[in-house]
């Protein structure tokens, strides 16, 4: 009982600071993820870096580059934003191979291979998350009026 008490005040004091429906931010989906690089990398695949971006924590196998049966390359925005299709975040960088070179290959490279494939380890300009993808109904045009809007600040800046 008194666990249930907890988490109902947890829900109720998360709720309770929330000033519009836009700045609600929960994971029961993906998130929706926009970013803008220094360069276009649209057709770049990602890896992850550690916190100081000296080595590859994280990184796809050749199959695993698709995103509901397509590749996972984002899907471009307007003003050069990015909807990430892959798992971006504030140690991403991103390869010099391309989604289509990458997804042919029969296996990935090795660590030391892929540490001299990285195009950039410091690509982003900014990453927005604007929660969970299913609260669009068409998010491709719904996030390009919140960029046309100006409404980006109502959403937690990731970098």
């Amino acid at each position: 009982m008194r666990g249930s008490i907890g988490f109902l005040l947890t829900i109720l004091v998360a709720f309770a600071g929330c000033k519009s429906k836009e700045s609600v931010v929960s994971y029961t989906s993906e998130p929706a993820i926009i970013y803008t690089t220094k360069a276009n990398y649209g057709n770049n695949v990602v890896v992850t870096l550690n916190a100081d971006k000296s080595e590859i924590v994280a990184y796809p196998a050749p199959k695993d580059v698709y995103y509901k049966g397509k590749l996972a390359k984002p899907t471009a925005l307007q003003d050069g934003f990015w909807l990430d299709n892959r798992g971006i975040g504030p140690n991403s960088a991103f390869l010099n191979i391309t989604y289509e070179e990458y997804s042919k290959l029969t296996q990935a490279p090795s660590l030391a291979d892929l540490t001299k494939m990285i195009a950039d380890k410091d690509p982003f300009v900014s990453i927005y998350n604007l929660g969970n993808r299913d609260r669009f109904q068409n998010e491709v045009k719904e996030i390009n009026t919140l960029i046309a809007r100006g409404a980006l600040k109502k959403f937690k800046q990731i970098k």
